[in-house]
């Protein structure tokens, strides 16, 4: 005892600020291990869960043990436990260029546009999330290498490359004689996006070699 009470005038404690870090710590264990356990129940149903979604679900557990836990702890209690979920590398497929739509000629072949709003290219990123992915739609002036119309969607499905066409039309004052080049992906070649481009007198140019 008198040791215990050296060391805490030693390091500027009184023992009851020592004995109450002491409660606290072995507070802080017991609620970090009744969280592990549920996290681990969660892990057994869906061993993907990411931390994330399981912040939601803990919310009306940590409640009912009257425990305070926000994302970063979580986070931090998930990793000292080796319990975070690695994100798998996969590859993302932008272009899906084996279906039956109408397929259209390559028309910039040693083509250079010497004035904007003369060609025009679109093309399809992905954008990685904390937990998943979205597809950006670009529409690029090809002279000015401005980007004229841009859509970020969800999905892969064509209504959002028609998002980012229907900008770059919109700020476009005469769009007849412009030439849309592309990849024959099924976005492109769907009928709506097609009506569009034919709509306002816009030239299609896509890629020679279909892209797997």
């Amino acid at each position: 005892m008198r040791c215990l009470s050296s060391l805490c005038t030693l390091l500027g404690y009184t023992r009851q600020a020592f004995y109450g870090h002491q409660q606290s710590s072995l507070q802080q264990a017991y609620e970090g291990e009744l969280i592990i356990q549920q996290v681990q129940r969660y892990r057994l149903l869906q061993p993907r869960l990411g931390t994330r979604k399981l912040v939601v679900l803990l919310q009306n557990f940590v409640k009912e043990h009257n425990i305070k836990l926000g994302r970063d702890a979580l986070f931090d209690l998930l990793r000292d436990h080796d319990l975070l979920i690695r994100r798998r590398k996969r590859k993302i497929q932008t272009t899906f260029s084996k279906h039956w739509y109408q397929k259209y000629p390559n028309l910039i072949k040693h083509y250079e546009p010497l004035s904007p709003n003369l060609l025009w290219v679109s093309d399809i990123t992905y954008i990685t999330l904390e937990e998943d992915f979205a597809y950006l739609s670009l529409i690029t002036d090809a002279y000015s290498r401005k980007i004229v119309g841009f859509y970020l969607a969800e999905t892969l499905e064509a209504i959002g490359c028609i998002n980012a066409l229907q900008m770059a039309i919109d700020g476009c004052s005469d769009c007849r004689g412009l030439i849309h080049h592309s990849d024959r992906g099924i976005q492109y070649c769907s009928l709506n996006y097609v009506d569009l481009l034919k709509r306002n007198f816009i030239k299609i140019s896509m890629t020679e070699k279909a892209i797997p």
